[in-house]
């Protein structure tokens, strides 16, 4: 038997998840606040990211400008959770 890692945040893979089968990419579709004025981006999976700009640990200064923002649309982003959901299919028990 193997011994599962798990992330309690994370849940079992779901097919939102699975990757296209033409291998686009995961894309930023959209952009919004939260209830604390963070930025979030939507993006073509289903889930959504936070976009923070919050130096030294997060840099990410274009999040603060609208017009950098739209330019970012359907720009590719690494989904931390679908890579945490596939990461967790390397643990199934054999």
């Amino acid at each position: 038997m193997q011994k599962r890692n798990e992330w309690a945040s994370l849940t079992k893979a779901a097919h939102d998840c699975d990757p296209n089968p033409d291998k686009r990419a995961v894309r930023i579709v959209d952009f919004r606040q939260d209830e604390h004025g963070d930025w979030v981006a939507v993006l073509s999976c289903g889930h959504t990211q936070h976009v923070r700009h919050r130096p030294p640990w997060q840099n990410r200064p274009w999040v603060l400008d609208p017009e950098q923002r739209q330019a970012r649309l359907g720009s590719p982003f690494g989904c931390g959770w679908c890579a945490g959901e596939r990461s967790h299919d390397e643990f199934k028990e054999i």
